[in-house]
């Protein structure tokens, strides 16, 4: 099976996709931050660097996708790839940090990547406000995220919603992490646990 954890910048997908893996003893696929030899630039840079950032996460995300399905195993991955496509690559092009040509050839190279490949079993978005994010992001210190603005969040929120309302590409859970803290309470974790093994049940 491959469950994918969904959600804006510090909403908790890293860390909770560690935190299930070691409970569900599954294999976790990582989105490539540190290896990623744009990611430094774009943020000092967005309207020269954003087409090559994304095509660069769009890349390792339709590799992952392929590497999980020829795995036989059940993987746990952090962000899907619908996101770079409905999420920040269109919000980066309605910003004006990318040009309009760059923007349909990256989602048309998307579309083709789409068509060749399985949605995942079950996708669970880990829903956040504002403050919340910027608390998190404050809190793991990365010194590449330090320039985020609160407008940019906040737009990266409102599409996350909108895309959340027309998702049907399989089972969705919503985890609002407002109101839970699943890496300091246990019983907040288990929460979340309970909540997935009900819908991975469903899908048997």
């Amino acid at each position: 099976m491959h469950i994918v954890i969904a959600g804006n910048i510090g909403a908790g997908k890293t860390t909770l996709t560690k935190l299930l893996s070691k409970n569900y003893k599954w294999d976790a696929h990582f989105e490539d931050v540190e290896n990623n030899p744009y990611l430094n630039d774009f943020y000092n840079d967005m309207p020269r660097w954003s087409f090559n950032l994304q095509v660069f996460f769009l890349n390792s995300r339709f590799k992952q996708i392929l590497d999980i399905r020829q795995s036989g195993k059940t993987v746990i991955q952090d962000r899907s790839i619908y996101e770079d496509a409905y999420i920040f690559a269109p919000n980066l092009h309605a910003m004006g940090l990318m040009s309009s040509r760059d923007f349909d050839n990256y989602f048309q190279l998307f579309q083709l990547m789409n068509s060749l490949i399985k949605p995942p079993d079950l996708l669970v978005y880990l829903r956040a406000s504002v403050p919340t994010l910027v608390n998190q992001i404050q809190k793991r210190g990365r010194e590449y995220e330090s320039s985020i603005r609160l407008d940019y969040l906040k737009r990266l929120n409102e599409r996350y919603e909108a895309w959340i309302e027309t998702y049907t590409a399989s089972p969705l859970l919503i985890i609002d992490v407002d109101n839970i803290n699943f890496i300091d309470k246990k019983e907040d974790l288990s929460f979340v646990i309970d909540k997935i093994d009900a819908e991975l049940n469903g899908l048997f």
